[in-house]
């Protein structure tokens, strides 16, 4: 069954995306060689009558893509000029490409209500649930129904908290809090080292969190929001906590960790997995906005510069530049890749 709900997250989150390039690409007159789901030898494909685009599913459900005339340098002889992407005009070339990153949000979005109208909407306080006996913060004084509002005097939300726990690596840190009387206090704890068996280092506070919910249409929606721009903006951290040394790449999950994700969520019901297809395709549609070659945001973003100049880009210039990209990109993933297959011995 993990099997099953990792290909379905994967290929509902890339169909998403690539639904939204199609649709765009379609409504611009673009001519759209093949709508691939999947990556890798073919498993199925068909035409429908009277459209060129040849629909196929693959057999590696890691990614997908559309393929479209005009977007390499080679010029397709059968194919009329004014169907090539590079053809059209720069809004619907732009609506083409961001349309899959909208697509995912608005999928996020969606999903996070529903969870919201089901569950209830959480609120993004973080309250204190209880300490453990033995651990830092059971002797600092804090105690159940405590909320804590800053962290080293910054204000955090559920979201946030846990990542700003993990960048502190074992230092002092200053928690500020709220009693169930009102009043405020400031804590500072010093989390206690723990060390594996199979070496694993994590430092523990010894508190646990809980949150407070509402219920109805309007705080769903609320929260679907919330939690939306609230798990954005937990993502522009992690890419500055990368680029810092604050986190390293064994922090970052490829297809092989989301594989385990996947299997760990599954055991703890549908629910679950439903918004971890929300934060996926979150997710994707978060990377896909950042302006790195052979993302859509790279490609974008030569569409500002396109923009700016006044003139359009080099489409060979481009090509190479998302070529290289795309090379760097497969590096990362092998170093991922095997950070994750570590992570599973380990396990």
């Amino acid at each position: 069954m993990t099997i099953i709900y990792f290909i379905l997250i994967l290929g509902i989150t890339v169909f998403v995306h690539e639904f939204g390039h199609f649709i765009f690409a379609k409504r611009a007159g673009i001519h759209c060689y093949e709508f691939s789901i999947g990556m890798g030898p073919i498993i199925k494909s068909w035409k429908r009558k009277n459209d060129e685009t040849e629909y196929s599913i693959r057999l590696l459900p890691i990614g997908g893509y559309v393929s479209m005339a005009g977007e390499t340098n080679e010029i397709d002889p059968d194919v009329p000029e004014k169907n090539r992407l590079q053809s059209k005009t720069w809004g619907q070339r732009f609506m083409t490409i961001i349309a899959g990153i909208m697509n995912n949000f608005i999928l996020a979005i969606v999903i996070f209500f529903i969870i919201g109208l089901i569950n209830g909407a959480v609120l993004p306080e973080a309250y204190i649930s209880g300490t453990e006996e033995g651990y830092p913060a059971y002797e600092s004084g804090i105690v159940a129904g405590d909320k804590i509002v800053k962290v080293d005097g910054k204000k955090v939300d559920l979201d946030m908290f846990q990542l700003k726990l993990s960048t502190t690596k074992g230092e002092s840190t200053r928690f500020t809090v709220i009693h169930e009387d009102g009043s405020y206090d400031n804590v500072v704890i010093i989390p206690k080292k723990e060390v594996s068996d199979k070496g694993e280092v994590r430092y523990v506070y010894g508190f646990n969190l809980t949150a407070k919910t509402e219920k109805g249409i309007i705080p769903a929606v609320k929260y679907a929001f919330r939690k939306f721009f609230s798990l954005i903006k937990q993502m522009c951290y992690v890419i500055g906590y990368l680029c810092f040394g604050k986190l390293s790449l064994s922090n970052v999950s490829g297809p092989v960790g989301i594989y385990s994700v996947v299997n760990e969520t599954a055991k703890t019901g549908l629910l679950n997995l439903v918004y971890l297809l929300g934060y996926i395709s979150l997710n994707v549609g978060f990377m896909n906005l950042l302006p790195i070659p052979a993302f859509d945001g790279g490609r974008l973003l030569f569409l500002v510069v396109e923009k700016i100049k006044g003139s359009k880009v080099s489409i060979k210039f481009e090509n190479t530049v998302h070529a290289i990209g795309f090379f760097l990109l497969m590096l990362l993933m092998v170093v991922i890749t095997y950070n994750d297959i570590i992570r599973l011995f380990i396990k």
